[in-house]
């Protein structure tokens, strides 16, 4: 019995000591929320075709008879702000049962004891997060030119408006998918840092999903204190709320020649305010975000 459990522990003594790569972790995470993810993209597809046909209203007729351009940028604009809103809190959600679903059922136990460090595994799961809001914008940009398409042919029977295309367009266009890319990064950043700060579902999805509208909701409260104290004050602190430099960042970094009117969604900042600005302060917001994130996951511990 004796040499038995020499041999035993001999052999464990000798078994390298299990490590999990960050491709395999990353590959696991998305696993666990593949049916969520299909299941809100499904939801989040049906929720856009429905605002894009509410957005093709007879006026578009005209537009894109005698400025088809313009039809084209009203396209893309007003379809972006649409993809923002929406896949804004579809990732708040995937990010909030990736990350916050693991401390409140302990799961995150068994995956560091597969050999996962607490800070791997946040960066796996930021970086999946990342590559999915990636995809998801792709393809709804795909889908964004596929019913263009349909309509323009549905309302003049050609794609000849697809001639007035321009260079400016195409950089144009860039810009607007920029910022929504940095709409998306924030947007997980954000569910993230709430998650990990309350180690828990209910907690990280509940601070998540009321953060930009307190951020609207307090643009508009500043307004009425502003009116009421006569104090410029007040309109200055909106231009360093997160959720209104958002709403309105199409309108700071797009030329105004290009601009539909519906580039842009929801309460902005109540004082004119740069482009250049705009992405300082929401850099530091994501940076803010990140280090809350990471610091709490190394620092704390995961106890039972």
């Amino acid at each position: 019995m004796s040499t038995q459990i020499v041999v035993t522990r001999s052999e464990q003594a000798s078994r390298p000591p299990v490590h999990a790569s960050f491709l395999g972790i990353m590959r696991g995470e998305f696993l666990k929320i593949t049916r969520l993810f299909w299941s809100m993209l499904l939801l989040l597809s049906a929720g856009f075709v429905v605002a894009f046909w509410l957005g093709a209203i007879s006026d578009s007729v005209k537009d894109l008879q005698n400025t088809p351009l313009r039809f084209l940028y009203y396209s893309l604009e007003g379809n972006l702000v649409v993809v923002r809103i929406l896949g804004g809190i579809f990732l708040l959600v995937l990010t909030s049962f990736t990350i916050g679903r693991e401390y409140q059922y302990g799961t995150i136990r068994i995956l560091l004891a597969r050999g996962a460090g607490r800070v791997q595994l946040l960066l796996a799961k930021l970086a999946m997060l990342f590559l999915v809001a990636l995809a998801m914008l792709a393809f709804f940009v795909v889908f964004i030119v596929l019913l263009t398409c349909i309509q323009m042919f549905v309302l003049v029977g050609n794609l000849n408006g697809l001639n007035a295309l321009t260079s400016a367009f195409w950089s144009n266009s860039w810009i607007d998918l920029l910022t929504v890319m940095i709409s998306m990064g924030v947007t997980i950043l954000l569910a993230a840092a709430m998650n990990v700060l309350g180690r828990s579902l209910t907690f990280g999805l509940s601070a998540s999903l009321i953060w930009f509208p307190i951020d609207n909701i307090g643009s508009l409260l500043m307004n009425a204190l502003a009116r009421v104290t006569h104090n410029n004050f007040w309109f200055n602190v909106t231009t360093y709320l997160l959720g209104p430099l958002l709403n309105r960042l199409p309108t700071m970094l797009l030329p105004a020649a290009v601009r539909t009117g519906f580039e842009s969604f929801g309460a902005g900042p109540l004082s004119s305010v740069s482009g250049s600005h705009a992405l300082w302060v929401i850099t530091a917001y994501a940076l803010v975000f990140f280090v809350v994130a990471l610091v709490s996951t190394w620092k704390r511990d995961v106890k039972e």
